[in-house]
């Protein structure tokens, strides 16, 4: 019974810890946490944001930067719903692209 115990302690370390996950749009530009990680990106560094559909259909939100094309990844758990980031980005007028099914990204 302690060996299967032993496989359920991460999430209830997890669940004890509550560690919260967010994402924050402003006119200075795009911050988001998770956990003990944040991290924050100016408008002007933003060449645009892509967003990928993997096979299990989650999709994965990457920020890519302006100068020279490097990627950030925004955690999982910080995003919002894939089409509610869209619209708000859009709305900023932020390029967004989005990719279907891509194994390697």
């Amino acid at each position: 019974m302690a060996v299967l115990a032993l496989f359920a302690l991460p999430a209830t370390i997890d669940l004890w810890r509550d560690p919260r996950a967010g994402l924050d749009l402003d006119d200075e530009g795009l911050r988001w946490f998770s956990g003990t990680r944040h991290a924050e990106v100016a408008w002007g560094e933003v060449g645009h944001v892509r967003l990928d559909t993997r096979l299990d259909f989650s999709v994965r939100a990457s920020v890519v930067l302006a100068d020279g094309g490097r990627k950030i990844r925004l955690p999982y758990e910080s995003t919002p719903p894939h089409k509610a980031l869209e619209a708000a980005l859009l709305a900023r007028g932020i390029a967004v692209q989005r990719h279907h099914f891509s194994l390697i990204g």
